[in-house]
């Protein structure tokens, strides 16, 4: 998913022990990467950042990026991978980029002055853009789990992975569910003006058209705003058969709300920006029947997907929202191209990183040479009854 782009004394041990219970720097100088790694003597000290929003108004999906890096680390430590034949202890400094670009970029050369080995992040790809230019000079590999604007992954850095197919693939699923399944001919496209929404919402309209529909109105709001009632009213003029929103749950919950007080009868279609659990949340009875698409497959057939619910819900008391076990997924990945190099060196494990065909909790985990995952599913989903509802999926390779 993506957002706005606007188109690097306490003792060693005890500043590791503030970084990772705080979730920030501390004002001590950070050690370097080999220092860290030397302190623990036996033991070999990983710090991987994770960036996400923790402020704001989708910081439900920046905690639930969270969680699912944080169920990671946990079960890395509790099996005690061996790196280079020593034991791992694998520690998560967060981050609130409040997906805002500005602060994004801010976070991003923090973490990278704090030599951290890896990074997991950004939620939003109008933060994760920007900052990836940051991670590449400070050669600091980074692995987002949610960021579908392709630009990310096509700016000629060797740092940059997603495990996440990317918004070319779903606005072309997306285009053709519209025309082909729903049936629609005339369709309003509204979007957020931001990386994820626009970038999302351009490639719907070019697979929609292409299917043989004709885009009636296409509108602009903000991913800040509530109130929809001057865009909607225009929209009901052009009488479309769907509605199309590029943008996160935030909006298309209320957006879903003011279209049915607005009694225009037709349905909403959007990405995985609002295809979580808080859409049900705001959208109240306004969301029975809508659609939306969801890189991957859904939770239950992903292996080991049913358990991973319970595992999460016992630890943090909520269900998932979206993305947590793709961020899990994110940090295991990392974690596996540094024991197969034996190194939590960048220039050892960038390579098995590139390489690696590892069987992650969301799918057989592979990356093209641009660093976006090989093979990316694309499913979709209908409202029914105060819960998303799987359709059908669209390609996609299944866990070994």
């Amino acid at each position: 998913m993506t957002q706005h782009v606007p188109l690097r004394p306490l003792s060693v041990l005890a500043a590791a022990c503030m970084l990772a219970a705080c979730g920030q720097q501390s004002d001590a100088p950070a050690p370097s990467a080999s220092v860290a790694a030397d302190a623990g003597g036996a033991t070999l000290t990983v710090r991987l950042g994770h960036v996400a929003p923790l402020t704001g108004p989708q910081a439900h999906l920046g905690k639930d990026n969270e969680n699912g890096a944080q169920l990671a680390i946990d079960d890395l430590n509790a099996e005690k991978m061996l790196i280079g034949g020593r034991v791992a202890k694998f520690e998560l400094l967060g981050e609130d980029d409040q997906a805002d670009p500005r602060q994004g970029t801010t976070v991003a050369q923090k973490l990278a002055d704090a030599h951290v080995h890896a990074v997991i992040g950004h939620l939003n790809s109008g933060t994760t853009i920007p900052a990836s230019r940051i991670y590449h000079d400070a050669h600091i590999v980074q692995v987002s789990p949610s960021a579908t604007n392709p630009t990310y992954t096509r700016q000629g850095y060797k740092t940059a992975f997603r495990v996440f197919a990317d918004d070319v693939q779903q606005g072309s699923v997306l285009g053709a569910f519209a025309v082909s399944t729903l049936g629609a001919k005339k369709i309003a496209i509204i979007d957020d003006r931001t990386a994820y929404g626009q970038g999302l919402a351009d490639e719907f309209e070019k697979a929609a058209r292409a299917a043989g529909a004709s885009i009636v109105t296409r509108e602009y709001t903000t991913d800040k705003e509530t109130d929809f009632a001057a865009i909607l009213t225009k929209v009901k003029s052009t009488r479309p058969d769907l509605v199309f929103y590029g943008g996160m749950d935030t909006q298309a919950g209320p957006m879903a709300r003011q279209i049915k007080t607005l009694g225009l009868a037709v349905p909403m279609l959007f990405g995985d920006g609002g295809c979580t659990v808080e859409f049900h949340k705001l959208a109240g009875d306004a969301a029975e029947g809508n659609y939306c698409s969801l890189p991957g497959v859904p939770l239950e057939q992903m292996a080991g997907g049913n358990a991973f619910r319970e595992r999460y819900k016992a630890k943090y008391n909520s269900e998932i929202q979206l993305y947590a076990p793709y961020a899990y997924d994110a940090v295991r990945v990392v974690a596996e191209a540094m024991k197969q190099a034996g190194s939590t060196d960048t220039d050892k494990f960038l390579p098995a990183l590139a390489a690696l065909n590892y069987p992650g909790l969301t799918a057989q985990i592979q990356f093209d040479e641009k660093g976006d995952i090989k093979d990316g599913a694309i499913t979709l989903y209908q409202a029914k009854s105060g819960a998303w509802q799987a359709l059908e999926t669209m390609g996609g390779k299944a866990s070994n």
